[in-house]
């Protein structure tokens, strides 16, 4: 599908391209056609390259961006914490947290043990 350009001279970004909207628009220059589909089909072939069409390629690919190290497997671990209704394990849990320095509380005061207490207290 061919398309005509109709350029607006007011709208072009540089000096060049709107002394070309204008001589178009005036008739001096043809406007240049358009054809979208056939571009889009030329595209097509230059999106993949030859070598990628072959087995070669994804032992380049796989060369060019692997690893150049030796990577260990991670393994799964599963961790599941038992419901056990005592406090001290909420005080002790807190003591954890606070002493990890990538978290954002560095320190347990005795406010916020006993806040975290409260909020593990169920609603009356």
């Amino acid at each position: 599908m061919s398309e005509e350009i109709k350029p607006n001279p007011n709208q072009a970004p540089t000096h060049d391209a709107q002394l070309a909207a204008e001589n178009i628009a005036s008739g001096e220059e043809k406007a240049p056609k358009v054809d979208f589909d056939a571009d889009y089909a030329a595209a097509q072939q230059f999106s993949v390259s030859e070598i990628d069409r072959t087995g070669e390629g994804a032992a380049a690919a796989e060369a060019a961006t692997g690893s150049q190290f030796e990577l260990s497997q991670p393994e799964e671990t599963r961790t599941e914490a038992q419901a056990t209704g005592n406090p001290d394990d909420y005080v002790e849990l807190a003591k954890e947290v606070g002493g990890s320095r990538t978290e954002g509380i560095t320190e347990v005061s005795d406010d916020l043990v006993k806040q975290a207490l409260e909020k593990g207290q169920p609603k009356k």
